[in-house]
C-alpha cells in the first residue's frame, strides 16, 4: 500500500507556479515550465526519503498547455528533463495519477466544452507518456454533470468515451463524487465502457446506495485491470463546521487508523488533506 499527498509540498522552498494568461509569453512559458519541472523533481526526491510513494502531480505542471495560444514544443524541448523524472520515478516505484480541474466535463450537453475536455485530457496523457510511465499511471476525473436526467448523462458519458484518443482511453479513470453520481453510478458506466473507478471514502460517506465501505470497494475493485495496478483510493476527512464535502485541514490519527481497519483490498491511497505532506508522513507510519 503506497500512501501519496496532491500537488504540493509545502514544506519545500520551491513550489509549482503558473501566470495569467494575459501576461503568456514563450519566456514566461518556458521559465515556468523550468521551474515547474525542477520543483517536481525536488518533491519527489522528498517523497523518496519519507517513503510516500504515490503522487498527484499538479496540472499546472504545464500552464495553458491546451491553450491555442500556447506553441512551444514542450515535449521536445524538455524531453530530457521529462525522462529523468520518468526514471526516477519507475526507480524509486512511485505510483502517478494526474486530476484535472472540475471544467473537464466529457458528458457536457455543449460540444464546445466536451471538445475543450478532450483537449485537456489529451495533454494530460501526453504529459505522461513523455515521463514514460505505463497504464498505471491514471488521469482522474469526475464523471460530470447531471443536467436533470441522469440516465442520459450517464450515456453521454458512454459515448464520449468511446470516442476519445486511445492516449486518453487507456489512462482515464473516473470517481465517484458527493453530490451527483454514486458508486452504483459508475458501476454502471464501467460495465459500457471498462473505465476504472476510484473510492472516495468521504464521498461516499455523502452519497451511496446502502453499501458499507467495505462492500463498495470490493465492488470497485474488479474494475481495476492488470494493466491499471492495484485500485486508487483517495482518503479524507469532513471538515468540521463546514459544508459537506469540504476536506479536512489535517489527518485525525484515530479516524485514519479506523478507515485503514475497514480497507478489504490492496490499494493506493491517496489523501485528500489540506496540509499535505505532514499528514501524509503520520499516515504513513500508521498503516
Amino acid at each position: 500500500m503506497r500512501i501519496g499527498y496532491a500537488c504540493l509540498n509545502r514544506s519545500l522552498p520551491s513550489a509549482g507556479k503558473t501566470f495569467r494568461l494575459a501576461s503568456y509569453s514563450e519566456a514566461k512559458f518556458r521559465e515556468t515550465v523550468q521551474h515547474n519541472l525542477d520543483a517536481l523533481q525536488q518533491l519527489l526526491e522528498f517523497n523518496v526519503e519519507h517513503n510516500l510513494l504515490f503522487h498527484r502531480i499538479s496540472s499546472n505542471t504545464i500552464p495553458f498547455a491546451s491553450h491555442p495560444i500556447q506553441t512551444v514544443d514542450w515535449q521536445e524541448e524538455f524531453a530530457e528533463q521529462l525522462s529523468s523524472i520518468g526514471t526516477c520515478i519507475k526507480n524509486n516505484g512511485f505510483r502517478i495519477s494526474m486530476h484535472p480541474d472540475q471544467f473537464v466535463l466529457i458528458n457536457a450537453k455543449d460540444p464546445k466544452i466536451v471538445e475543450k475536455s478532450i483537449g485537456d485530457l489529451s495533454w494530460h496523457a501526453d504529459f505522461l507518456d513523455a515521463l514514460g510511465l505505463d497504464t498505471t499511471a491514471k488521469i482522474q476525473i469526475h464523471v460530470g454533470g447531471v443536467y436533470g436526467d441522469k440516465e442520459a448523462a450517464i450515456a453521454r458519458f458512454v459515448h464520449e468515451h468511446k470516442r476519445l484518443p486511445s492516449k486518453i482511453q487507456r489512462r482515464l479513470a473516473i470517481e465517484h463524487d458527493d453530490r451527483l453520481f454514486s458508486v452504483r453510478d459508475c458501476m454502471v458506466i464501467h460495465k459500457q465502457t471498462g473505465i476504472p473507478v476510484i473510492f472516495d471514502n468521504l464521498h461516499h460517506e455523502c452519497l451511496h446506495n446502502g453499501e458499507t465501505q467495505e462492500e463498495a470497494m470490493q465492488q470497485l475493485a474488479i474494475t481495476w485491470k492488470k494493466e491499471d495496478g492495484i485500485p486508487l483510493v483517495d482518503y479524507s476527512m469532513q471538515a468540521p463546521g463546514e459544508r459537506v464535502g469540504k476536506h479536512a485541514q489535517t489527518l485525525d490519527d484515530k479516524h485514519f487508523t479506523t478507515f485503514i481497519k475497514h480497507v478489504p483490498i490492496d490499494c493506493d491511497i491517496m489523501l485528500e488533506i489540506k496540509d499535505k505532506e505532514p499528514s501524509a508522513i503520520r499516515a504513513k507510519a500508521l498503516c
